[in-house]
């Protein structure tokens, strides 16, 4: 036996010379010599998830006890040489900063990444839960899953707890036989693809700069500078969003992370070299 089974042993055998050693009828109530009540849980007062969750999220309501204020700005577009995937690293509990070195880019395979706009748990949650479901696809096929079935997977997931209370806005990219993929997924279920999205708080004015700088065969230098430059950009003006910016690049033999940039040092340069 290895120390993991042998501790076993030895606790299964001090329970079972602890148990042997108790007098029956010790378990006996002293005054009614009858075993007592068992202790319970209580369950929740609906049996309906979604109208429970829905009760206590009524903006209206005076007695709202849940109120989610998320904001992030991510973004992923592709191109001639990939996708490239760009977010930032801000957490936020309504007005509280209450990280700055979020991961919100999710590693799911070596050819498959996701991002984090929404509720962070369920976000990582689901997303690593993707992950698993990936892996034994590929067990059980012995190929890959494409970008599009790994979405599909992940929007049937989230499908069935729709309206139960889940935060989650998504992009799922990665390469495949098809070449690079690029899916949004929310916590409705909803499920579209696209050559460019931005998901969060900040994603209007990341959307501005990608309009304005997108062209599909640009290099990869470009491509990279053009992502930086819109989380910057939108970290700037939202106030949900900030930290650093953490940038990907969908190959066709997996993902590399670029970098990871500060955005008050990129913003300030910026100033500098308009100046």
């Amino acid at each position: 036996y290895n120390t993991t089974n042998l501790l076993h042993l030895l606790r299964m055998a001090a329970l079972a010379a602890a148990y042997q050693s108790m007098d029956c009828g010790s378990l006996l109530s002293t005054d009614t010599g009858v075993m007592p009540e068992e202790e319970s849980f209580e369950y929740l007062p609906h049996t309906d998830p979604a109208t429970f969750v829905n009760e206590f999220q009524n903006t209206t309501s005076a007695d709202n006890k849940i109120k989610f204020h998320t904001g992030t700005t991510t973004l992923a577009f592709k191109f001639k040489h990939g996708v490239i995937v760009a977010v930032d690293s801000r957490a936020t509990a309504g007005s509280y900063i209450a990280s700055q070195t979020v991961k919100k880019v999710i590693e799911i395979n070596p050819y498959l990444l996701g991002t984090m706009a929404g509720g962070a748990a369920d976000c990582s949650f689901w997303e690593r839960l993707l992950a698993k479901q990936c892996r034994i696809y590929q067990l059980r096929n012995r190929e890959r899953i494409s970008v599009a079935a790994a979405s599909k997977i992940l929007s049937n997931m989230v499908y069935q707890y729709k309206g139960m209370g889940l935060s989650m806005g998504t992009m799922v990219c990665g390469w495949d036989k098809r070449g690079p993929g690029l899916y949004y997924v929310d916590s409705d279920g909803q499920r579209t693809t696209n050559y460019m999205f931005s998901v969060g708080s900040g994603s209007t004015y990341a959307y501005g700069v990608m309009d304005t700088g997108y062209k599909y065969e640009m290099s990869v230098e470009d491509a990279c500078d053009l992502g930086r430059k819109a989380i910057m950009h939108a970290a700037h003006r939202d106030a949900m969003s900030g930290g650093v910016v953490n940038l990907y690049h969908m190959k066709q033999d997996g993902w590399v992370k670029v970098s990871q940039t500060d955005v008050s040092q990129m913003y300030y340069q910026s100033l500098e070299e308009r100046n």
